[in-house]
């Protein structure tokens, strides 16, 4: 398969892209690269090897929810700069 102008204007309209002439030939260079590049990885023998699914061997540890000792309202607050009776002031960041 082989990319050609009117399937980057098709790619192009459908992510809402825009490109200017010089910008396709870059592309339709760069996505035909991409096309013989994967070709070549189909004929690899790959027979026996097995699909990888992580990057690394690594699994994740968890650690299991416990209630604990909770910090009480008034000593949060004890140190804030602004705060009402029960919880911190801060700017408005949205207007």
């Amino acid at each position: 398969m082989k990319i050609d102008k009117s399937t980057i204007h098709k790619i192009a309209h459908l992510s809402r892209l825009n490109f200017d002439g010089k910008d396709e030939d870059k592309m339709v260079d760069s996505l035909n690269e991409i096309i013989d590049w994967v070709t070549k990885l189909e004929e690899v023998d790959t027979e026996g090897v097995k699909p990888l699914t992580h990057m690394t061997e690594e699994v994740n540890v968890l650690r299991e929810d416990k209630v604990s000792n909770t910090l009480a309202r008034e000593r949060g607050l004890k140190n804030a700069p602004k705060k009402d009776e029960e919880s911190f002031r801060v700017p408005k960041v949205i207007e």
